[in-house]
């Protein structure tokens, strides 16, 4: 089989003889077929034409019962050798009348179902009926034995002329075919050892001869190719001098910026080593020369503040990167450190930042890990600095737009506030839910008057202080820490103290103490007055100076409610866009009443809690009340008056708004699910409306800054209480959709206002 796979002229003869002798053997088999059917079909029709011939042969023999004619016409047909058995027979006799069968053929039954004979049957008739039949059987076996040896002669026959042919086609291909094809063979042969000289024959005018033209130029093309090729050569190696030439100076480049460059750069090879090249400033950052070869992992964060979860995270992801595919990088880099504190062995401490890249091979994966490091410890120190001096400018930018009366205010309050709740912890040395309510209530309130003022710096930490009170108040179980809550109201302290120290000591300078002297506008109103007081002596004239001084005095020691409000109102924008509303309306009508200034301070505590809880409870979104067919923007009501009658005698204020009302059912759900009403319990909306001034409860469906919490309604009665006064609510409307219109009617002593210019005394 090897010999035939390497001779293509042998294969192509041995195909081709096989390819005939299957010919060859077909066309025998098919004429063998051919020739057995016919001569079956022929001694068919010899033996049926016997059967006919003996059938009307017999019929008078049979019918006369003449023996002798039956005998010789049977005897007739016997003498043909085919014939195998006859059997003559009537109807309904037990056995035939005459039946012959040759020699040791068995029985007449037996031959017919062994399918060697031919059957012919035919009836004898006499006047139309059947008076008895004959049956012959002729053998094909002569037959048979022709067709096999006329098979024989045409396969010998065939065997031979194949055999002959093949030998033919084989000398023939031999030779046309393979001396050519060795030619050309010796010829690649010769090619191949570089004998490209040697003249291949062209002169074949055949495919073989195309062959030998093709084998000719490319002989020639390849001793062109040479040339160019070692032309090339020459070329190279002067390209690759001057590119030896060119990377040494860029390696003495690299090595010198390595070595004066103000950064640590170095690579981590597999394994977690560091590679032997780094630059040299990395001896600097981190104090030591043993660098190459030591594991990256223990070099960068041995004594730092990597804890030890963390530094199992980033020596596992070190050690899962080198040596894999680029995209390994993609999803680990995340917990690889970036930045740190190292610890050198004299105690020092450097911040150091950390840059990871990686080197790539022409497979694309990671060969090298290359790691930068900067030593960022006075640039963190700068960038603190200049974080403080941020600070610094946002809360004097905070104070200028506060006045100098207010700041004062601010503080004073504040720090009774944060007193009475240190005094209040002090003291307290278990869990009291009144003392809890107490203290939740001061910081919020102090954290509602930083943020009417933008004050953020102390109401972040006032806001710390407020949520840890809240938990007290939400959980029985959370612990009282007398210690951790002092340690909370120390840092809201701090807070407020961020502004009031800046204030004194950065802006005091310049603008003044607000108590240090009597503003200048005052005093020429005064003397305006007197001047005209002294040019005439008009009693009308000296009533109407007397009249301006003592307006002018009294607004030294009063306040209008406008001015109490203002740092409020100043602040519903930021409010209103924080709860995504409108910014409302505001209808103030004083009446000239004027308000003792050190009562001042109580109201505006009061205001803050009146306003925020209106902002947040009562005023519907724009897209709500433009759906109930309201205006876009809200509206907000005060109104101002001294009183006289026997039921409201002193200051009254009313305070209302056009939002949707009281949530009367939810504060009932809400009463019925903290255990304060039982359900199904008959109570008048006054008794639900009252639910709201208790401790902790709030109308509010979510949690928001601005209020929320449950304290603000508590905190204005406890207030208003606190100073002789009250707060109730009255009912404007009858309930809607489980709201109720209603305004807070406030009454407060006659004592701490008097009537101003155009007002009844």
């Amino acid at each position: 089989m090897a010999h035939l796979k390497k001779s293509l002229v042998l294969l192509f003869s041995v195909i081709v003889t096989v390819g005939l002798v299957l010919g060859m053997t077909a066309f025998a088999v098919l004429i063998g077929m051919s020739n057995k059917a016919r001569a079956m079909e022929d001694l068919q029709s010899k033996a049926s034409n016997t059967a006919v011939l003996a059938s009307k042969s017999l019929a008078e023999p049979v019918w006369t019962f003449d023996t002798n004619t039956m005998d010789g016409v049977i005897g007739a047909i016997w003498l043909d050798a085919d014939v195998a058995a006859i059997r003559l027979a009537k109807p309904d006799a037990p056995a035939p009348e005459i039946e012959k069968i040759r020699d040791k053929l068995g029985s007449f039954e037996s031959m017919k179902a062994s399918g060697n004979y031919l059957l012919s049957n035919e009836p004898i008739i006499r006047d139309g009926k059947p008076i008895a039949s004959i049956e012959i059987l002729t053998s094909t076996g002569k037959v048979e034995a022709l067709i096999k040896q006329s098979s024989i002669l045409i396969a010998v026959f065939s065997l031979v002329f194949v055999t002959l042919l093949a030998g033919f086609i084989y000398l023939t291909a031999r030779k046309l075919v393979k001396r050519p094809i060795d030619e050309l063979k010796h010829s690649a042969e010769a090619l191949a050892a570089g004998q490209l000289d040697l003249a291949i024959n062209t002169s074949r005018e055949d495919e073989l001869g195309s062959l030998a033209l093709s084998f000719d130029q490319m002989r020639q093309s390849i001793k062109k190719m040479l040339g160019v090729i070692e032309a090339h050569n020459r070329d190279l190696e002067e390209k690759i001098t001057e590119r030896t030439a060119e990377l040494q100076h860029k390696t003495n480049d690299i090595n010198a910026m390595l070595q004066n460059m103000r950064q640590g750069i170095f690579t981590i090879v597999a394994g977690g080593a560091i590679h032997s090249e780094y630059s040299a400033y990395l001896q600097d950052i981190f104090e030591r020369q043993d660098i190459a070869g030591a594991p990256a992992a223990a070099f960068l964060f041995d004594h730092s503040s990597l804890q030890s979860d963390a530094l199992d995270t980033v020596g596992a992801t070190l050690g899962s990167i080198v040596g894999e595919e680029a995209m390994n990088f993609e999803f680990n880099s995340h917990l690889l450190c970036t930045e740190y504190t190292k610890t050198l062995p004299d105690g020092r401490q450097k911040i150091l930042a950390l840059d990871w890249n990686p080197v790539l091979d022409a497979q694309g994966m990671i060969a090298k890990l290359m790691t930068t490091v900067r030593d960022v410890t006075e640039f963190k120190a700068l960038q603190s600095e200049a974080e403080g001096q941020k600070t610094d400018l946002e809360v004097i930018g905070q104070l200028l737009a506060v006045s100098k009366d207010k700041l004062q205010e601010f503080f004073k309050t504040s720090y009774e506030f944060l007193d009475e709740n240190r005094q209040l912890i002090e003291r307290t040395t278990v869990r009291d839910a009144e003392v809890v309510a107490t203290l939740f209530r001061n910081m919020h309130t102090v954290k509602g008057n930083a943020r009417t003022y933008g004050f953020s710096h102390a109401t972040d930490r006032l806001h710390e202080a407020e949520s840890a009170y809240n938990l007290l108040r939400a959980h029985g179980s959370y612990p009282w820490d007398p210690q951790a809550l002092l340690a909370q109201l120390g840092l809201a302290r701090d807070g407020v103290a961020l502004y009031e120290n800046t204030y004194k000591n950065k802006l005091m300078g310049f603008i003044g103490d607000a108590g240090a002297a009597v503003d200048g506008a005052v005093l020429d109103r005064i003397s305006l007055a007197m001047e005209q007081l002294n040019a005439s002596s008009e009693l009308i004239d000296y009533q109407e100076a007397m009249q301006v001084v003592r307006s002018t005095m009294l607004g030294l020691r009063h306040d209008a409610v406008d001015d109490i409000v203002q740092g409020i109102v100043a602040a519903l924008p930021s409010m209103a866009k924080q709860l995504g509303k409108e910014v409302p309306e505001l209808a103030i009508r004083d009446h000239g009443v004027l308000i003792k200034r050190d009562f001042s301070p109580v109201l505006r505590n009061v205001f803050m809690h009146l306003f925020r809880n209106s902002m947040d409870h009562g005023l519907e979104s724009a897209t709500e009340r433009l759906a109930v067919g309201k205006r876009e923007r809200g509206r907000i009501s005060l109104d101002v008056s001294l009183s006289h009658s026997e039921a409201d005698e002193g200051l009254v204020f009313d305070f209302y708004d056009d939002g949707r009302g009281l949530a009367i059912d939810r504060i009932k759900a809400k009463a019925i699910q903290e255990g304060r009403l039982r359900p199904g319990a008959a109570i008048d909306d006054e008794a639900v409306a009252e639910m709201i001034f208790l401790s902790g409860v709030s109308t509010a469906e979510s949690l928001s800054d601005v209020s929320g919490r449950g304290v603000g309604m508590d905190a204005v009665r406890k207030f208003l209480n606190k100073h002789y006064g009250d707060v109730q609510i009255a009912f404007t409307g009858p309930a809607s959709k489980g709201y109720r219109p209603f305004r807070l009617h406030i009454i407060l002593p006659p004592s701490v206002a008097l009537a101003g210019e155009g007002h009844p005394a």
